[in-house]
């Protein structure tokens, strides 16, 4: 079983208040969202694996089972071309739960008129595969927000 925790400081709020159909649908996958507190944060490795996709607004951790996370910071953020973004891993690196990827700020693609409510997604799994999906209340880097069998 794998343990998705946080990569973020805020609030779960569940894919359906995702403002994109894409998320919101699940499409993409199963999982949870944060909206993240307004101020410059680093979002962290929601598990431990290896970094096999980073991009400035998302990334995506692979840990031992084979279980990929993608955490989207915000939403239409690509359009910012990476400006307010800023790496501190790369792809390939080994991560351990909790050490930081990213460094942004929600604050300011609020400005920049884009939502910074980040998804947080199982890829590939089914919404039967997650359990105790955190989809209301206060989250902190950290604290799990589901779990996937």
């Amino acid at each position: 079983m794998t343990t998705v925790t946080s990569p973020l400081a805020g609030r779960a709020i569940g894919l359906a208040a995702v403002p994109d159909p894409v998320f919101s649908g699940a499409m993409v996958g199963p999982g949870t969202a944060v909206d993240p507190v307004r101020e410059p944060t680093e979002a962290v490795a929601p598990v431990e694996g290896i970094v096999v996709s980073l991009h400035p607004h998302a990334f995506v951790v692979v840990d031992a089972e084979g279980h990929g996370v993608l955490t989207h910071l915000g939403i239409d953020t690509v359009q910012l071309n990476g400006d307010g973004f800023e790496l501190l891993a790369a792809k390939g690196d080994t991560v351990k739960r909790g050490d930081p990827v990213v460094r942004w700020n929600p604050a300011a693609v609020e400005e920049a008129g884009k939502s910074p409510i980040s998804p947080v997604v199982a890829l590939e799994a089914t919404a039967d595969a997650l359990a105790d999906v955190a989809e209301d209340g206060d989250t902190a880097p950290g604290e799990t927000l589901f779990s996937w069998t």
